[in-house]
């Protein structure tokens, strides 16, 4: 369990460079047109950054007393729900209130009512975010008419990707108004774009440092990681091709009439009516890649069919017909039902079974997304991945990737894993480099969530190590300095002992 422990647990990593073999770019991304396949089991060159989510500015603790307690309902996925769970942080401390612990949705496809408690160490959370705002299990009674009620929170709908502002003007009259608000959904209710780098750096040490799994999915994840590291090197990948995701992205040409009923139904169930044409998704990037996709890249790249390879992902659409040919070509392939405990089939669907393949992926020596759009699993992951120590990262340009693709279903082959090199090899693999709309924050948190050992510029000068000791050691010389007023109230002081104060 030490190795999963360590990934979370641990304040600020320093994390080493190991570019060698790689050419760094601008933003030390790679650049490159060729590259050592055997090269990319370790980990991107990190061009002197190391992550640090410590604040680098005077960060004062919660206020004794706060305007309220916010409540929020966090819904959508695994990623969806940590993100609402950072901004619910910062707005909180925006807005000086009490947290209550954050719920997490439990609508009909996860299947799961674990809540917050069942998936995440709450005693952990609390205490990494102590320093930053304050925390409640649950809403306080308050005494009417002689008996003690649970406090009501008043219900807002906050709007989507909406500014600080927001939260500091019209909810937070709200908030005064009834002492609490219950802000539902949650998910995306907080622009990404914060122009303050201590709150933007306050959400990674939330999704960081203090979202840290229960020890019970720790340890699955870290058994896991241990059979199939025993072996040599392991990738994983996020194999995007369930029905949702088909139904969303409005790609189902390939499938059978049967199967397009099926996927036309559930996007008229529950998604917004719009009209896709399966060609043109498919040239601008927008379909998720098949199993056979993802096999034929990952072999013109230079991977061979002793590769092991863990798959996270929910059940494939279309079944043994699209898995077929990505296992003739990659037979070792794995996912937690093969390789984890019995007990975690009763929950293969629910968010434990998530956050075990989140762990397994965050652990990987290599990570491949098929598909990382909004709202996406390994959007987070990435982010997490580039946090942890710059871990290799394979991110197919699906845009890119797409004619060529198309050319080879109409029979045009020569130069098929030639032109795939190309694009694959001409990205990053993990390194730090610029965010570029509409590249994520939880995806990509350089430059703010990292510092430089041998910085050009101050403002990138790495403070220490742990965030707490930042934080701690502010609480402390705040405790000293009103130890000491309180001592000058009660003597008479000389101006000699004012200026020395002073």
């Amino acid at each position: 369990m030490c190795v999963a422990v360590a990934v979370l647990v641990a304040g600020t990593v320093w994390l080493c460079a190991s570019s060698a073999g790689f050419m760094g770019g601008p933003y030390g991304g790679y650049r490159v047109q060729d590259v050592d396949v055997n090269k990319l089991w370790t980990t991107a060159g990190s061009n002197g950054w190391r992550a640090s989510s410590a604040p680098r500015s005077y960060w004062p603790p919660p206020p004794a007393e706060t305007n309220g307690y916010l409540r929020v309902r966090c819904n959508g996925g695994l990623n969806q729900q940590r993100s609402a769970i950072c901004n619910a942080v910062v707005a909180a401390r925006i807005m000086n209130a009490t947290l209550v612990l954050p719920e997490l949705d439990t609508n009909s496809f996860w299947r799961d009512k674990s809540g917050f408690p069942g998936i995440y160490d709450v005693p952990h959370f609390l205490k990494t975010l102590k320093h930053d705002v304050h925390i409640v299990t649950s809403l306080p009674g308050i005494m009417s008419k002689g008996k003690t009620k649970k406090l009501k929170a008043h219900k807002i709908v906050p709007p989507r990707d909406t500014p600080l502002s927001w939260y500091t003007t019209l909810a937070l009259e709200e908030m005064k108004k009834y002492g609490a608000i219950y802000l539902t959904p949650f998910s995306h209710r907080l622009a990404e774009d914060i122009d303050d780098p201590e709150l933007q750096r306050l959400r990674c040490r939330v999704n960081y440092h203090a979202l840290r799994f229960k020890p019970h999915i720790m340890k699955i994840s870290n058994e896991i990681v241990n059979k199939l590291r025993s072996e040599g090197h392991f990738m994983s990948i996020h194999l995007r091709f369930e029905m949702d995701m088909l139904a969303f992205a409005g790609c189902i040409d390939i499938f059978t009439p049967e199967e397009q009923k099926i996927l036309i139904e559930y996007r008229e169930k529950n998604f917004a009516k719009k009209i896709l044409v399966y060609r043109d998704r498919r040239i601008i990037g927008k379909c998720p890649l098949t199993p056979e996709e993802v096999g034929l890249i990952l072999r013109a790249i230079g991977f061979d069919n002793s590769t092991r390879i863990y798959l996270a992902s929910g059940e494939i659409f279309g079944g043994d017909r699209f898995m077929s040919p990505f296992r003739a070509m990659f037979p070792r392939l794995d996912n937690h039902s093969s390789v984890g405990p019995e007990k975690l089939e009763e929950n293969t669907r629910g968010l434990a079974g998530s956050a075990v393949d989140y762990m397994v992926c965050l652990l990987s020596d290599i990570f491949m997304p098929t598909y990382d759009g909004p709202s996406n699993f390994a959007n987070n992951l990435m982010g997490h991945r580039l946090y942890y120590g710059f871990r290799t990262t394979i991110t197919p340009n699906r845009k890119a990737l797409a004619p060529i693709f198309m050319d080879r279903e109409e029979g045009h082959v020569t130069g098929f894993e030639d032109r795939v090199r190309l694009v694959m090899f001409n990205t990053h693999f993990g390194g730090p480099h610029k965010r570029i709309h509409p590249e994520s924050f939880y995806t990509n948190s350089w430059p703010e969530c990292f510092c430089h050992m041998n910085p050009m510029n101050p403002s990138d000068k790495c403070p220490s190590d742990d965030p707490h000791d930042v934080l701690g050691g502010q609480l402390q010389n705040e405790e000293i300095e009103d130890v000491d007023l309180k001592t000058t109230d009660n003597i008479e002081s000389t101006t000699q002992i004012e200026e020395t104060m002073i």
